[in-house]
């Protein structure tokens, strides 16, 4: 389940970003490099602060859809 939070907050993030950079200002798009960075790190430290704070509001990581 913690799986699916996080897929769909991320895309929410990159969508929202992008529609305020093209409607808005197009530093938007700085938004959606943190998202990206902030993935990148996640990958190698394997920590990321969305899953913690997830965690502390009580999804459950059971049932990742994902791991094999």
């Amino acid at each position: 389940m913690l799986n699916t939070y996080f897929r769909v907050i991320v895309g929410a993030f990159v969508l929202f970003s992008v529609v305020m950079a093209v409607y808005v200002n197009i530093n938007w798009l700085w938004f959606t490099v943190f998202i990206g960075v902030n993935l990148i790190q996640s990958a190698f430290t394997k920590w990321c602060l969305l899953e913690t704070i997830l965690v502390k509001l009580g999804v459950k990581k059971a049932g990742d859809g994902c791991k094999v």
